[in-house]
């Protein structure tokens, strides 16, 4: 029996590229994909695949806050990051978020195949790299592991990568079927958690903690 396999990613050459490959192999089949973590949800809610293979910067959703409403959604699909970011920071919240395993694209190919056979087994995979930035961080720089956007709420945090994305509270409110004065309320009080007085500062903190591309 198959495992099938739904890719996210929001450039369609490595959406492309994955599909190549997993579909090289005789117990794998790709049944979907999506260029964003939004779209990625609604699909994976209808296909209900075994291993969904997350990139994280994408616009509109990132790919760890998707993960993290597929895991409690969808409990049987499991989820693998793979992902450019390599800090322990995006590594531990994705793993809290529930993700399985976790890559760098760096090192994608063959490790990738075993990570899905691994991960469908039901064991936790992490490419050497990550399991070494990890533990290094654990032992010599457990304050760096420490997750400001942990004091956010789930919609929060999705308020947060809009609004730096440059969205007006009326797109937000619209995409997130709230109120304005709802969305600008979330804003007040986002901001206020991370102690940041202005749009830049907000741009620049969500750049450097992972949360939106640098475009």
């Amino acid at each position: 029996m198959s495992i099938t396999v739904f890719l996210v990613d929001d450039h369609t050459i490595v959406r492309d590229g994955l599909r190549y490959l997993l579909e090289a192999q005789k117990n794998i089949r790709v049944v979907g994909e999506a260029p964003d973590g939004r779209e990625a949800i609604r699909k994976v809610k209808r296909l209900r695949p075994d291993i969904v293979i997350m990139d994280i910067l994408m616009a509109g959703l990132n790919g760890i806050e998707a993960a993290g409403q597929i895991c409690r959604e969808c409990p049987a699909t499991r989820v693998i990051m793979l992902s450019m970011q390599s800090s322990s920071e995006s590594i531990v919240r994705a793993l809290k978020a529930g993700a399985s395993g976790y890559l760098l694209k760096e090192s994608a190919g063959r490790e990738l195949v075993n990570a899905i056979h691994e991960v469908h087994a039901g064991r936790r995979y992490l490419s050497p790299k990550v399991s070494e930035q990890v533990i290094g961080a654990c032992l010599n720089r457990a304050e760096e592991m420490r997750d400001p956007l942990a004091t956010l709420s789930r919609r929060e945090r999705e308020v947060l990568q809009l609004v730096v994305e440059g969205r007006t509270s009326a797109e937000i409110a619209d995409t997130l079927f709230l109120s304005v004065k709802t969305v600008e309320t979330y804003r007040s009080r986002l901001m206020q958690k991370l102690g940041i007085r202005d749009i830049p500062a907000l741009i620049k903190f969500a750049i450097q903690h992972g949360l939106t591309p640098l475009d």
